[in-house]
């Protein structure tokens, strides 16, 4: 009874002792991690809310939310990993051998997934710099089309005709967005070289100021046409280039109504959008004589009636 009785006590010193030591640094610990989390929780909020400040555009708001998760989420790992490790030295557990252990199992992962581990990167990254949202048509590894979804892996893609394509964000280097704010639909318009440049230019901007003063499509043109003059000699027509800004992903309507009422106008103008043609030239003597050409058309005559 006496060896029970000192036995306990003696324990119960033993506890007193490793409570007022190690148990309240665990203690300690255990409420560092938490205020850790918390913290991580609220930098995370606050270093996000500044890409939804002064907008209320939906996609931004996802996006924002998203890499707001995803940065709290790692975090939360680090900070909880790292307060296991601690608690579990001041329990007493060796924890070389665990961390040499998750070092081997990381090694031979990373070399199983480093594809993965690549791809996640370059999303994150894609997402952190607002080069894609839901909703734009962009071009990226060769393919191009609307983005239906895109994560850290992955961007989905559908183009015209309907078709998905699955791009890994590892394999994008080259991304080309056709709505990113705003939009331009660009024209090289042809017309015969006898047509008077400055007439033609001011036909093209009549029409453009039509579209844009049509309450159809009104809304959709965000500026006056740019008329950016005669920009190439072409083998059977000069070509006067010329551009329309539009709000994103109407720059395609937008064109096709521009074109059609344009020719209607070239028709009713009389202005020639020539076919491919080549003219020939005789060349010149030194004295300035050209060659003659001689030209001669043969009439068939009918036999006569027998």
């Amino acid at each position: 009874m006496n060896l029970g009785n000192v036995s306990l006590q003696q324990w119960l010193q033993r506890a007193a002792e490793w409570v007022l030591s190690s148990g309240l640094t665990v203690l300690f610990i255990v409420i560092l991690t938490i205020i850790a989390l918390r913290l991580a929780k609220l930098l995370s909020a606050r270093l996000f809310a500044a890409l939804k400040r002064g907008t209320e555009e939906i996609e931004v708001h996802k996006r924002a939310d998203t890499l707001g998760s995803i940065v709290k989420y790692i975090l939360s790992v680090a900070i909880i990993g790292a307060g296991v490790m601690m608690v579990l030295g001041e329990l007493g557990v060796n924890i070389g051998p665990i961390l040499a252990g998750a070092g081997i199992i990381g090694l031979a992962v990373g070399f199983g997934a480093q594809n993965i581990v690549r791809d996640m990167i370059s999303g994150f990254f894609i997402l952190l710099d607002d080069q894609i949202r839901v909703g734009d048509v962009v071009e990226v590894a060769g393919k191009s089309g609307l983005v239906e979804k895109i994560n850290l892996r992955l961007t989905t893609l559908r183009d015209l005709a309907g078709n998905v394509h699955y791009v890994r964000n590892g394999q994008v280097e080259i991304i080309t967005n056709m709505t990113k704010e705003y939009s331009r639909c660009v024209f090289d318009i042809g017309v015969a070289y006898r047509e008077n440049v400055d007439e033609v230019i001011n036909v093209i901007r009549q029409v453009g100021e039509e579209l844009r003063s049509d309450p159809q499509f009104s809304e959709d043109v965000l500026e006056p046409i740019e008329i950016l003059g005669l920009d190439q000699f072409g083998e059977s027509a000069i070509v006067i280039k010329a551009r329309i800004k539009t709000k994103p992903i109407k720059q395609w309507s937008v064109g096709r109504e521009f074109n059609r009422r344009l020719k209607m106008r070239f028709d009713e103008e009389n202005i020639e959008i020539p076919f491919p043609h080549v003219t020939l030239y005789m060349g010149e003597g030194k004295q300035g004589g050209a060659p003659p050409l001689h030209v001669s058309v043969l009439e068939k005559q009918a036999a006569e009636s027998k």
